[in-house]
């Protein structure tokens, strides 16, 4: 698996004190902010300028670029797959995470939109604005909508707790109203003043209330620069992190499981803090502007910020030292007042029976050795499951009595229990994609990239054109045409060119198909999706148009739009899909792997003949490996290409169950890397003529951009073996063993194709051809293991009995090799397979 970057993205060298972090300019100089994706994938960020980024994580890679008609946004929040962005004119607009573009504008304000909140399960986004209301709209469906109207002077900053069922919102006044929004009618529970200060709408400064992880608690800044921690259960002050600012507190965040915390200050300070102390970490001291947002990333040790210079900042291995493993501890409580000193580990130290806070009866509690320690042991151990206490009394701990029956520890006495406060862990999905296509760099970005030709679109603000060129322009002509429908899918085979594009607001999705030519008079063809479905891939084959949607919904056509199918797929949300003749495959994710990330399924149907080949097989991807791309070859198998630049091919697909995944290259052992000193990756384009085409990419690349790029070609070389040392090269025996499973591979795909189709009398030639080439090959290796000495004698007629021919001509010929070499004994040994084969004897033990 890849290993993470680590800031050289930002930096000019290693970080050092006299070295300054450098931001990459995410937007023109003015208000930046930032929102993670629920699973840390992708970073969005807004600014003054009329650009919207999404920065790819742990990628070097330009970021995909949104142009948007209005500019100087206030507010993003992001989930999976989409977010939203709330501007100075007073709308919130949706966007998807999986296309980069434009859904639906999600609601309109008459003022500014000042602060965006996402409920936990991307349910529901809270809006504030320079309005006094503060709407809670739904991001499913917009016309759902409620209002919170009982604070008198507009919100600066909204936020949901865990829980989704309540809202906190900072007023302008200085006063926090929380809001219960768990009933139809949103009702206030609690005006908390004295915490906040008065503020402006546009101030640097924060009144954000931030949810501790585990539901009990929020903080917020206060007036005197520290931040204070208030008890969900009473409302009252609990723990305080002070002294860490001289100016006022501009923004602050949780770890994802609540162990640390970030703030950063108007004195251009960035703090962290560990949670259960209050204790300073480190202070940074390399901070050039005013930070305005900061978001840690779910899972690894990075903290993303964005300050009032248009910059971005990921700064990974944000937690120094051994201070690094409370990341990997379970979800810590927040820092409450009379809390006993939770342990994480097995061996945490109770409090005494009857002593509900320390001090009780002369029990002070463990040290804050002890504390630290029983962290630390946790993050080096695979068990976190014994850390939850009943820290709040509320009942979701239990205690044995006397009888040995469990009872509720409570000071008061037993109380109704309630869940279990929970960490908002959400599965890794893999995102959806289009084979061929690549993101927006500037205004342009290819739909498709193939043997054929390739498509590609500017973007002209208030409309597209879309340009297809093909590589042999004696067969077909190129055309262009202005694409009022925002294109963003197209496929391109010999026949004619698929598009689809997204819903917007004076259209729903639409696939559309332009044949290359036709003798009838009507040549295209349209269809419109229902309403609120949205087309996630598309395919082209000489036969049919497949399209997969958001609605589960794998669709299919013919040429002539005639809907040939259409089935609800098995493993969604769906991936991609591709085809070949009558050949279907899609791909959705399936169940969840012990990594975290789902795993890959695959179905493989023809659709002539109704028939499944393979149903819901899993696609054999490592941990941490990706989908890159997915394509039949030229001869009709599957293959697909992942993100260690490894070709593979389906062997055996048509026999339900024997399906296997064969490495056909590995790019990272071409010999043209063997030097290391060229950095370059592949774009896969197909395989064909017994070749992998693709595009080289330069310097980092991750995509084919313009002008158009040249195609390159390689030849299989399945990854059998490497050689012994970094400079060697592989023996002679070595390529002939991997030119023997070559050849089985490619003479075990053309005889199945033979078997399973109606196969020409050419494809019915080539299969005694490669068998030839087969009993070849291990005529050559027979020879080398001769060479060898007549210890290898063993191997030698091993190698003899997988000769395919049955006429015997080949175990001859094997057998005047070995006398060539005055290999006698081994001579005759073949010779007896020779005769046992000649008389119908089949013996799986010849050797």
């Amino acid at each position: 698996m890849s290993q993470p970057h680590v800031q050289r993205t930002f930096l000019t060298s290693d970080y050092t004190m006299a070295s300054r972090l450098r931001g990459r300019p995410a937007h023109a100089p003015g208000p930046t902010y930032c929102s993670y994706s629920n699973n840390g994938s992708k970073l969005v960020t807004v600014g003054s300028n009329s650009l919207l980024r999404v920065f790819p994580h742990n990628s070097d890679d330009e970021p995909p670029v949104i142009d948007v008609w209005t500019d100087n946004h206030f507010a993003v929040a992001a989930a999976n797959d989409f977010f939203l962005v709330g501007s100075e004119d007073g709308s919130v607009t949706k966007y998807s995470l999986l296309t980069n573009s434009l859904e639906e504008i999600l609601i309109r304000c008459t003022l500014p939109i000042r602060d965006i909140a996402l409920s936990p399960d991307s349910q529901w986004a809270a809006v504030a604005s320079d309005e006094i209301e503060v709407k809670v709209v739904s991001t499913k469906d917009m016309t759902q909508v409620f209002y919170l109207r009982e604070h008198p002077r507009s919100a600066k900053n909204v936020s949901f707790d865990v829980n989704n069922s309540t809202v906190a919102v900072s007023c302008t006044d200085g006063l926090i109203y929380i809001y219960s929004i768990s009933s139809e009618q949103p009702q206030l529970l609690k005006r908390i003043d004295g915490l906040i200060k008065i503020l402006e709408n546009d101030a640097d400064a924060s009144a954000r209330a931030i949810w501790h992880p585990d539901g009990r608690a929020f903080a917020a800044p206060t007036a005197t620069r520290d931040l204070q921690v208030v008890a969900r259960a009473d409302w009252k002050l609990q723990k305080a992190f002070k002294g860490g600012h001289r100016g006022d507190i501009t923004a602050a965040a949780w770890s994802p499981n609540g162990a640390l915390l970030a703030t950063a200050g108007a004195d251009k300070s960035l703090v962290l803090w560990e949670t259960r102390s209050q204790k300073i970490i480190k202070s940074f001291d390399d901070i050039q502007d005013v930070i305005l947002c900061l978001q840690w990333h779910p899972t690894d040790n990075v903290l993303s910020y964005t300050n009032t210079n248009g910059e971005l900042f990921m700064r990974a291995e944000v937690v120094p030292g051994e201070h690094a493993k409370l990341l990997k501890v379970a979800l810590q409580p927040a820092p409450m007042n009379g809390d006993p000193l939770s342990d994480v580990s097995g061996n945490a130290i109770r409090a005494p029976p009857g002593h509900g806070k320390p001090g009780v009866n002369g029990w002070d509690g463990p040290s804050e050795n002890d504390y630290v320690d029983s962290l630390l042991d946790d993050a080096m151990s695979q068990d976190g499951a014994d850390f939850i206490e009943d820290d709040d009394g509320a009942g979701y701990a239990e205690a044995p009595n006397r009888n040995g029956k469990r009872i509720a520890n409570s000071i008061e006495g037993p109380i109704a229990k309630r869940p279990a406060a929970y960490s908002v862990w959400q599965p890794r999905v893999h995102e959806a994609f289009q084979p061929g296509s690549t993101p927006w760099k500037g205004n342009r970005r290819y739909l498709c990239l193939n043997l054929t030709g390739f498509v590609w679109t500017v973007d002209q603000e208030t409309h597209n054109t879309v340009t297809v060129e093909f590589y042999d322009r004696q067969e077909h002509r190129d055309f262009h045409f202005t694409d009022p429908y925002l294109y963003d899918k197209a496929c391109l085979n010999e026949k004619g060119t698929l598009f689809s594009c997204p819903p917007s607001a004076q259209h729903p999705a639409v696939i559309y198909y332009r044949p290359h030519e036709s003798w009838t008079s009507r040549t295209d063809w349209r269809i419109n999706m229902p309403a609120g479905e949205k087309i996630t891939s598309i395919s082209l084959s000489d036969s049919c148009i497949v399209a997969t949607t958001t609605a589960g919904y794998v669709r299919i056509y013919s040429l002539y739009g005639l809907p040939l199918k259409m089935y609800r797929q098995k493993s969604t949300p769906a991936v991609t899909c591709a085809s070949w003749r009558d050949y279907v495959m899609t791909i959705g994710n399936g169940p969840v792997g012990g990594d975290g990330s789902t795993r890959l399924l695959y179905t493989i149907e023809n659709v002539k003949r109704d028939e499944t080949y393979q149903s819901e097989d899993i696609l054999a991807l490592p941990d941490g490996f990706e989908l890159k791309s997915v394509f039949f070859s030229d001869k009709g198998d599957p293959c697909i290409y992942d993100s260690e630049g490894v070709l593979l091919i389906l062997q055996h697909w048509r026999t339900p169950g024997q399906a296997k995944w064969v490495p056909l290259l590995d790019t990272r052992t071409l010999d043209r890397l063997a030097s290391g000193k060229k950095e370059e990756s592949y774009w896969p384009v197909a395989v064909a003529n017994n070749k992998f085409h693709c595009i080289i990419l330069k310097g980092g690349e991750a995509y084919p951009y313009f002008p158009r790029p040249l195609l390159s070609d390689f030849d299989f070389r399945i990854p059998i073996s490497a050689p012994e040392d970094d400079d060697a090269e592989l023996t002679h025996g070595n390529q002939l063993e991997e030119q023997f499973v070559r050849k089985a591979l490619e003479h075990s795909l053309q005889l199945d194709l033979v078997e399973n189709t109606n196969a020409t009398h050419a494809q019915k030639q080539e299969v005694p051809v490669l068998e030839r080439e087969v009993d070849k090959v291990l005529l050559q290796l027979l020879a080398n293991e001769c060479r060898e000495g007549e210890e290898r004698g063993m191997k030698a007629l091993e190698i003899a009995t997988l000769m395919r021919d049955r006429t015997g001509k080949m175990l001859e010929a094997a057998g005047k090799v070995a006398q060539r070499f005055q290999r006698d004994v081994l001579a005759e040994k073949i010779l007896e397979v020779a005769e046992r084969r000649l008389v119908g004897i089949v013996d799986d033990d010849d050797v």
